[in-house]
């Protein structure tokens, strides 16, 4: 497969000033020749230089769009082949042409995210920093960019390194003292506990960094509840900012689940706004209170709307008993009409949950809100640290961790150091796995099928 000469559109499905056709492999110069024709004859194709010229239709023998090419030699390219680049406009039926001609002349159309697979095949890059091009072209925030970006100029990569050469420097000098013991060459068990203990906590914050780098890349998703009638539809609105609910004076108006995103600080939010919950008066409300009640079981942050234009009911106790497993922001809305309700009476059987009063309609406190939500939903971490973005990778990384820690562990109970070291061992590999120097098929193909083709 990596014999092929590959092609394919490296710009978005659309129409646009610039389009970008790329090939890569070893006939790539022989097939752009084919059908790219330099304006003025006799001019030399100069590695990293543009070209102007016209593209050619063999078939036809005519040519159809002016273009640039430029050439790229092996080794020092994205895939470590020889690669062309052809811009011309951005027509969608141009760029399909070149595509086409570029197959019939000899090269093959490539799959998703070949052209990165290829990079990392030829050893440009490993699996991180493969995930991390795929991170920045999908960012869903301009700090994960920035934080895809590090991790692609290679920040996450050497700080797994950094960890696998203390586990190996570990390792060797427990291995030392058992293959040659007349030696002496001992080193304390306080001290191996010691360089244990820091590898461990610097694996441990990588797994915890997730936390923060799903806030990022995927959101976190909230529930907005309560009775019927109290606002929550309002509250949706206005945090997106935009009429996207319908809100009538009337209980019950909402009777299935709406779901949007919105950004806070850089983090994803994804808010769902769901039927009131209480006493059906309709089968449909009935199936809308049922699936609000799986949303909200399901979601890993409540705001709990209460209406403090009305005294404080059973049923309002009842929610707030609901969700004391979770996260909540417990939020007293209606601030904007008289208050009847016994706000301190409330916060008082809502114990060490964070309120805050607001007037959706009227807007008041919403940027105080959004600051709340932010606090209170995002996990904090030091600026300089590595974030995880990858689920793949927070459960290799937890694999690790499990490893060291029954190292630790053994160590601890006195157990003799070839039964530790071996556990310790375990992490070896499984760095190979999350870095890509163990080659796992099913993972590479998991992870590349998720690139868009032509990157």
């Amino acid at each position: 497969m990596l014999d092929d000469t590959i092609i394919a559109i490296s710009t978005p499905v659309g129409f646009g000033g610039l389009g970008i056709v790329r090939l890569s492999g070893k006939k790539s110069l022989a097939v752009a020749k084919k059908i790219f024709k330099p304006k003025k004859r006799g001019t030399k194709i100069i590695p990293r230089r543009p070209v102007l010229g016209n593209l050619y239709n063999p078939e036809q023998k005519d040519y159809f769009e002016e273009a640039f090419l430029t050439y790229f030699p092996k080794p020092y390219t994205y895939t470590r082949e020889e690669m062309i680049e052809i811009s011309c406009h951005g027509s969608p039926v141009i760029l399909e042409q070149i595509v086409r001609l570029g197959i019939k002349e000899g090269a093959r159309h490539a799959d998703p995210g070949e052209f990165t697979l290829r990079a990392y095949l030829g050893g440009r890059i490993d699996i991180l920093q493969a995930e991390a091009v795929n991170d920045i072209i999908h960012a869903a925030s301009y700090k994960q960019a920035k934080i895809s970006f590090k991790q692609l100029e290679g920040s996450l990569s050497k700080q797994v390194s950094a960890l696998r050469s203390q586990i190996i420097h570990l390792l060797s000098q427990i291995e030392a003292r058992i293959e040659f013991p007349e030696d002496g060459l001992r080193t304390s068990t306080k001290r191996t506990l010691k360089t244990l203990e820091n590898v461990v906590h610097s694996v441990n914050r990588l797994v915890e960094s997730y936390n923060l780098g799903r806030t990022l890349s995927e959101g976190i998703t909230l529930a907005i509840t309560g009775r019927t009638n109290v606002g929550k539809s309002t509250l949706f609105n206005s945090l997106l900012e935009k009429d996207r609910a319908i809100v009538t004076p009337h209980p019950g108006t909402t009777r299935d689940f709406l779901r949007e995103n919105i950004s806070i600080k850089d983090s994803i939010f994804t808010l769902i706004d769901m039927a009131g919950l209480g006493s059906p008066v309709h089968p449909v409300e009935k199936e809308g209170i049922k699936r609000g009640k799986k949303l909200a079981s399901q979601a890993e942050g409540i705001l709990l709307l209460l209406d403090a234009s009305h005294k404080e009911t059973p049923e309002d106790f009842k929610l707030i008993k609901r969700f004391q497993d979770k996260k909540v922001l417990l939020l007293f809305n209606k601030t904007d009409l008289p208050q009847k309700m016994n706000t301190e009476r409330v916060k008082k059987r809502a114990e060490h949950t964070p309120t805050l009063e607001i007037s959706a309609l009227k807007g008041t406190n919403l940027k105080n809100l959004k600051e709340k939500i932010h606090t209170l939903f995002v996990p904090d971490l030091a600026q300089e640290e590595e974030i995880i973005l990858h689920l793949r990778q927070k459960l290799v990384l937890e694999e690790i961790l499990d490893s060291l820690i029954e190292g630790q562990s053994l160590l601890k109970q006195g157990y003799p150091e070839e039964i530790y070291a071996e556990e310790i061992r375990k992490a070896i590999p499984l760095i190979g796995q999350l870095t890509g120097e163990i080659h796992a098929d099913d993972i590479i193909n998991d992870i590349f099928s998720r690139f868009c083709v032509g990157k």
